[in-house]
C-alpha cells in the first residue's frame, strides 16, 4: 500500500520553507513520486530546475562581482548538483512528507539522493507557480546563505555534465540540451533514457540511468568522451601531413655521402663535365694562337 502524506506533514514542511501556500495542492504534487500517482512531480521538477538555476546565477552574480564567467559557471554547477540538493532536502526533512509507491518504499526510496534532490526542485517549481520567482528566490537564498561561494571554493570532482558544459563554453559553444526519450520499467524500477544534444557540433548521443539526472550524466559522459577524442585525431592528421612534407623535402635534397657528409657523386659528375668543357676551350685557344 502506498503511503500518503497528511495535512500536518505538509504544514510543517511549509513552515520550514517559510512559505505559506495559497494553493497547498501544488506542494502536495511536488512531493508526489510517479510510483505513487499519475499526478506526480516531474513537471514541477522540470520547472524548479530552471528556477533554481536562475536563482543561484543571480546569487553568484551579486556576491562574486569580479569573477569571470567560467568561475561563475563552475561554482553554479557545484551548487546545483545532486549531492548539494540532497543535503538541502535532508535539512528540510522532505522525506517525512514524500508520497511514494509501495515498491519504491521497500527499495529505500525515502533515503535515495536522486528522489530527494528532484523533490526539492519540484518544491521550488511549486513555490514559483504559487507566488512567483521572488518567493522561490528567497527560499534559495536562505538555504545557500551559509554555503561557500567564493571563487576559490572547491568544486570537488567534476561530474560529466559540468565538464561537458565547461568544455563547450571554453570554445564559445552553447550549453548542451538534454531530452528525455522515454522511461521504461516498473514504477519502482524505472530506467530513464535521455539524449544529450550539442547542436553546434551536430552531436547527439543517448544515455540511461535509474533517474533523469543519472541518465543525463551518462549521456554527457559519452558526448564528452567523443569530443575529447576529436582533437587527438586532428593532431595526428597534422603530424602525418608534416611528416609527409618533411619526407618530400628530404627527397629533394642532394644525397649525402655516408662517410664524409658531402654531396654524393652527382655533383662531381657535373664538375668533371665542366672540367672537360674547360679543357676543350683551352685546346681550341691554343690551336688558334698556333695558326696565327
Amino acid at each position: 500500500m502506498a503511503v500518503d502524506n497528511d495535512a500536518t506533514a505538509l504544514e510543517l514542511l511549509a513552515q520550514r520553507l517559510e512559505h505559506r501556500f495559497a494553493d497547498p495542492a501544488l506542494l502536495q504534487r511536488a512531493l508526489t513520486h510517479r510510483s505513487f500517482s499519475a499526478d506526480h512531480n516531474e513537471r514541477l521538477e522540470f520547472l524548479g530546475d530552471a528556477v533554481l538555476g536562475l536563482a543561484v546565477s543571480h546569487l553568484l552574480y551579486g556576491r562574486l562581482q569580479d569573477a569571470p564567467e567560467g568561475d561563475l559557471s563552475r561554482i553554479r554547477a557545484n551548487l546545483v548538483k545532486q549531492d548539494s540538493l540532497h543535503q538541502i532536502a535532508l535539512k528540510l526533512d522532505l522525506g517525512s512528507a514524500l508520497r511514494l509507491g509501495e515498491g519504491e518504499l521497500r527499495s529505500g526510496g525515502l533515503k535515495r539522493a536522486s528522489i530527494l534532490a528532484d523533490a526539492f526542485e519540484a518544491v521550488l517549481g511549486a513555490i514559483f507557480l504559487d507566488a512567483g520567482f521572488d518567493a522561490a528566490q528567497r527560499v534559495v537564498q536562505r538555504f545557500f546563505a551559509d554555503v561557500d561561494v567564493s571563487a576559490q571554493a572547491p568544486a570537488g570532482g567534476k561530474d560529466a555534465k559540468t565538464a561537458l558544459q565547461e568544455w563547450l563554453q571554453a570554445r564559445k559553444h552553447a550549453v548542451p540540451q538534454y531530452q528525455v526519450v522515454h522511461v521504461s520499467g516498473q514504477a519502482h524500477q524505472q530506467v530513464f533514457h535521455v539524449n544529450c544534444i550539442v547542436p553546434a557540433l551536430d552531436v547527439e548521443l543517448p544515455g540511461s540511468g535509474t533517474s533523469r539526472r543519472a541518465a543525463e550524466q551518462d549521456a554527457a559522459a559519452k558526448v564528452l568522451e567523443l569530443l575529447l577524442q576529436q582533437p587527438v585525431r586532428k593532431k595526428t592528421t597534422r603530424t602525418t601531413k608534416k611528416t609527409v612534407a618533411s619526407a618530400d623535402k628530404v627527397a629533394d635534397k642532394p644525397r649525402q655521402s655516408p662517410a664524409s657528409g658531402k654531396p654524393s657523386s652527382v655533383k662531381p659528375v657535373v664538375k668533371k663535365t665542366a672540367a672537360k668543357k674547360t679543357s676543350v676551350k683551352k685546346d681550341s685557344t691554343a690551336s688558334q694562337k698556333t695558326k696565327t
